[in-house]
């Protein structure tokens, strides 16, 4: 199984790109998207280390929706 995760782009240089998703800051790169106009404030999908596609904030946030309801889910199982 993969599990990529939003983040949002806070600083670029060529393909190596500063990223933050929750207050973690990441080094990632965006060779993958070499063809794609990518610019701070947008927001990627990451795994691994690398943006493997866009995605609008829109859709980020969404899934951090279902990651924190999928945590919550997890803590509430362990007490039981």
């Amino acid at each position: 199984m993969c599990l990529g995760i939003p983040m949002q782009i806070v600083e670029i240089n060529g393909f190596n790109a500063r990223c933050t998703a929750k207050g973690v800051e990441r080094e990632v790169n965006l060779f993958m998207l070499q063809h794609e106009v990518v610019e701070i404030g947008d927001f990627v999908m990451v795994h691994v280390g690398y943006a493997i596609e866009q995605m609008s904030p829109q859709e980020a946030h969404s899934t951090w929706e279902l990651f924190d309801q999928l945590l919550a889910a997890e803590a509430t199982e362990r007490q039981i």
